[in-house]
């Protein structure tokens, strides 16, 4: 998408910021926007922000963020960035066909294989079904960080867990290991719950995803191009208010959460072309404004079969060529509900495919190898070149996972399909012993000690 459709949406959007304006339904920061120039609206919490505010906060979020990990490795995040891929948060494990509630066992093996995986960058918070709610967040928190020295991207449930997370911060170190974020709740609305996150979070530098998800056709408008304006109207509140919470805080633009509803089943696409459409437009967006931007790659497929590798190969090609910062969806089931680790091993030789094709087809004096060819001469063969042996690693795919044998060799080893290559590959990586860097054992024992003492609050705040 060229400059002016965004021209187009992005004025559509603060038109929308100034009539009829956002509804914030936090008392406090409604009070600080009120006092940075914001104007009462029509109805009660709702703030008209005038197109000088938007601009002049929009211009206080970092261009460049840093992502870092526990493996001494940072990663500059921007507008131009190479892709980086995540995992999913979700609700339920997939394992051959059946379903389940998602645990905190289950947390463990799954960051132990995102963990192996070379094209997953980091891992994702699961909710913990055998964990009391306001506590999903930090014991995910605390478990992902035992199992892997990859970047861990935090569930929020509640203020409790955003304390809870800034103390075990400080254990493990304040690089910028772990991000969070939050969604708006849309038509034109940021709730309670979200805006205490951002303020309770407030003065620490912690990278911040801001997501607008409009459903079309439900709580945005059917066409396209509406739901985008709305949902990026909704990520311009939200940067203004977590700008003027923290001025400066790394904020990533997150429309690519956009969906469509199926008019038939009342469901909510994630997996369809419009979503590869609208998260095109919204790596766009992002770039219009010189920030990161973010999306997911969904299906609506139950289990790893043809529907999954349809819509999935489909969803991080699209979202790779079109220039998205951060793309979440390695495993992903079932509209974000569900993850599965044979869909991770299968996602992860996805991505491997697809990053293989975007480094194109350089032509070079070296490449057209003009006097590798001439040395073979008419009828010879190529294969024992030392040309060969030099280029062939960069210039040729060299897939894990997928089948490049000759058919007896199939037959007799059970014809096994990909997804059944997937689930072997992936129990075993799960099962495996993984070196994480950090935390150490006094480390460990400190994120251990930080987690019973808030669930202990839990528990007498229930009582």
């Amino acid at each position: 998408m060229n400059h002016a459709p965004c021209e187009q949406i992005h004025e559509t959007s603060l038109a929308l910021l100034e009539d009829p304006g956002i509804k914030l339904e936090h008392d406090e920061v409604y009070q600080r926007l009120r006092k940075a120039g914001a104007r009462p609206g029509n109805a009660a919490r709702v703030l008209r922000l005038p197109r000088a505010m938007v601009a002049e906060y929009l211009a206080l979020a970092p261009h460049r963020i840093i992502l870092a990990d526990r493996r001494g490795r940072q990663v500059e995040l921007s507008a131009h960035s190479a892709p980086l891929y995540w995992t999913c948060p979700g609700m339920f494990l997939e394992e051959k066909g059946q379903v389940r509630p998602f645990t905190s066992a289950d947390m463990a093996a799954i960051t132990r294989l995102a963990d192996a995986l070379d094209n997953v960058h980091g891992v994702f918070g699961m909710a913990l079904d055998d964990v009391p709610p306001l506590a999903r967040d930090f014991v995910g928190l605390r478990i992902m960080a035992e199992n892997t020295g990859k970047h861990l991207r935090a569930l929020c449930f509640g203020s409790l867990g955003i304390e809870a997370m800034l103390e075990m911060r400080h254990v493990v170190g304040d690089s910028p290991w772990f991000s969070i974020g939050f969604t708006a709740h849309g038509p034109l609305r940021w709730t309670h719950l979200a805006l205490d996150i951002f303020l309770k979070s407030a003065g620490h530098c912690i990278p911040t995803t801001i997501n607008g998800e409009p459903m079309a056709g439900a709580s945005g408008p059917v066409t396209l191009a509406g739901s985008l304006a709305l949902g990026n109207a909704e990520i311009l509140a939200g940067i203004v208010v977590n700008q003027a919470l923290e001025p400066g805080r790394p904020c990533i633009h997150n429309l690519g959460l956009a969906h469509v509803m199926d008019m038939r089943s009342a469901i909510a696409v994630t997996g369809g072309p419009e979503n590869a459409l609208m998260a095109a437009a919204a790596a766009a967006m992002a770039r219009f404004y010189d920030l990161p931007s973010c999306s997911w790659v969904s299906t609506e497929a139950m289990a790893p079969e043809a529907q999954a590798a349809l819509e999935k190969m489909f969803g991080f090609l699209v979202h790779s060529q079109a220039g998205v910062s951060l793309i979440w969806g390695v495993g992903q089931l079932e509209s974000e509900m569900t993850i599965s680790p044979t869909q991770m091993v299968i996602d992860n030789e996805m991505i491997s495919f697809i990053r293989h094709y975007l480094k194109g087809l350089p032509v070079t004096e070296r490449t057209l190898a003009l006097d590798t060819i001439r040395k073979v001469g008419i009828s010879g063969s190529f294969l024992d070149a030392e040309h060969t042996l030099r280029h062939y690693r960069d210039h040729l795919y060299h897939p894990a996972l997928l089948w490049r044998q000759r058919r007896t060799t199939w037959e007799a080893q059970g014809m096994p399909t990909l997804q059944v290559a997937a689930q072997h590959k992936a129990r075993a990586l799960m099962a495996e012993a993984r070196s994480v860097p950090c935390p150490d054992e006094s480390q460990r024992r400190a994120l251990q000690e930080i987690e019973h003492r808030f669930i202990s609050r839990i528990h007498s705040s229930d009582s």
